[in-house]
């Protein structure tokens, strides 16, 4: 498979999983069909379209609407069949993870392609793994993903993104450096949310007797 023909698929897999992720976010709100669809949309196109704003490219669902009926079609499945889920919040989480590691190398696979630098294309595979579940939270009016304490998240974006970027510095082929950046987002965020595994977080200290007020 060549380069863009994967970057191809992993954009309408990120579509189909995020689109789960917001229906089942919608379920959890107790939205009507209409609503599920939306928010589903929302969801899958969110972190792609603000990656093809910002490389001024046409967004890849005005380019291709089909996504936008993949999505639907996923969040009227969830509308009808979430309530067999024993917890649908863990399989959103599970669910969201699996699509992370899928939009991180699409975002980063869009940028190489553009001829971006290192540095964008850092950046463009976390907004692309990241901003739709961050819309989806925001609309749903739940605490996002991205920010919940010591959880990795956007580490694990971040973790997967350079990866690619170092494998293609070495002259790997693209696919490989792809592959390798969903392996590592995936691995980090399972560990995050089976294992527990956490990033220091900030914390305050109270100020020394006497110290000014600031």
């Amino acid at each position: 498979m060549t380069g863009g023909g994967l970057v191809w698929l992993l954009d309408y897999a990120a579509v189909a999983i995020f689109a789960l992720t917001g229906a089942l976010a919608a379920s959890r709100s107790q939205l009507d069909i209409v609503g599920f669809i939306f928010v589903a949309a929302l969801t899958a196109t969110g972190g792609g379209t603000v990656r093809d704003v910002i490389l001024d490219r046409v967004p890849a669902w005005v380019g291709d609407p089909a996504m936008l009926a993949v999505a639907a079609v996923a969040a009227v499945a969830v509308f009808f069949f979430a309530h067999r889920l024993e917890s649908r919040y863990r399989a959103l989480e599970w669910l969201d993870a699996v699509a992370l590691a899928i939009a991180v190398p699409a975002g980063v696979g869009v940028a190489q392609a553009a001829g971006m630098g290192w540095p964008v294309v850092l950046v463009m595979g976390m907004v692309t793994g990241c901003m739709g579940g961050l819309m989806r939270d925001v609309v749903c009016n739940e605490v996002p993903m991205v920010l919940k304490q010591g959880e990795l998240y956007v580490s694990c974006a971040f973790a997967g993104a350079a990866v690619a970027v170092a494998m293609a510095a070495a002259g790997m082929a693209g696919w490989a450096g792809l592959v390798a950046c969903a392996a590592v987002t995936l691995v980090l965020r399972a560990g995050s949310l089976g294992l527990g595994w956490r990033l220091p977080v900030y914390r305050s200290r109270p100020p020394r007797p006497g110290a000014p007020k600031r």
